[in-house]
């Protein structure tokens, strides 16, 4: 019965990864959506909110900025300001991140507009129409990684049970079967989840989800300035075209890497 030492640890994985993934998915069902206009038009900063979080909605205001020449983005990965006249909030947070000598590496302007109170009025709009996933509803991309990590332990531990020498009367059969129990609970809860939640977002609700996809569909059938800046928004700076701000953005992945900065 050695085995069965190996059993209850696959049991207790399981069982906490699939109960936290179903404690998120209860806190997401539970947003509000009722307040949520049918006519609700998403601006490109509540786009960017909801696609990618506070990080991005600073990615779409430093590339707008850039584009108007208002900003330069170096491809060294500096930012110098241009016009110091920020035109709306999000682009006066910018400017202030920046700072009084009007230059600064992307990494913490980028880290501090995320920040800014600005962002965080947005957020709680959004939170407040039902298009946005309250702070305490977030986890079901991460409780899906919690269990598929469970998944894999179970396996784990299942191929060491049947590793270790068993007497003659204990057949492996019965065991792998034992250790069958907790993978189909696993494998049963990312199925249900796929179904009824996929895909999975940190930021938007399900309501805010179908606003980025009406809003993609609609920016696929122009051909212009915003249309471009939309798919910042939804995809991040992935979508940016030009060499140059590219170059730049890649200084502010290595300097992320480099000082710990959490990507988002």
């Amino acid at each position: 019965m050695f085995w069965v030492l190996f059993l209850l640890p696959a049991w207790v994985v399981a069982g906490l990864a699939c109960t936290r993934l179903c404690l998120a998915a209860l806190r997401a069902a539970a947003v509000d959506t009722n307040a949520v206009g049918h006519g609700h038009a998403l601006t490109l900063y509540e786009a960017a909110f909801l696609s990618g979080g506070p990080r991005r909605v600073a990615d779409l205001t430093l590339v707008s900025m850039a584009r108007q020449r208002r900003l330069l983005l170096a491809h060294t990965g500096w930012a110098t300001v241009v016009d110091p006249c920020g035109r709306d909030d999000m682009e006066r947070s910018v400017i202030g991140a920046i700072g009084p000598a009007g230059q600064s590496r992307i990494a913490p302007v980028r880290a501090t507009a995320a920040t800014a109170e600005a962002v965080r009025g947005l957020a709680d709009r959004l939170v407040g129409a039902g298009l946005a996933v309250p702070d305490d509803a977030r986890g079901i991309a991460a409780g899906v990684r919690r269990v598929r990590l469970a998944a894999v332990v179970v396996c784990a531990l299942g191929a060491a049970a049947l590793a270790v020498p068993l007497p003659t009367d204990e057949p492996r059969l019965l065991i792998a079967l034992w250790f069958a129990l907790p993978l189909a609970l696993t494998l049963g809860c990312l199925a249900i989840t796929r179904m009824e939640v996929h895909p999975y977002s940190r930021w938007a609700s399900p309501a805010g989800q179908r606003l980025i996809s009406a809003l993609t569909r609609q920016a696929e059938d122009t051909a212009d300035d915003r249309t471009y800046l939309t798919s910042v928004a939804v995809r991040g700076v992935h979508a940016v075209g030009e060499p140059d701000l590219r170059a730049a953005f890649a200084h502010r992945e290595e300097y992320a890497e480099e000082y710990g900065e959490r990507r988002v």
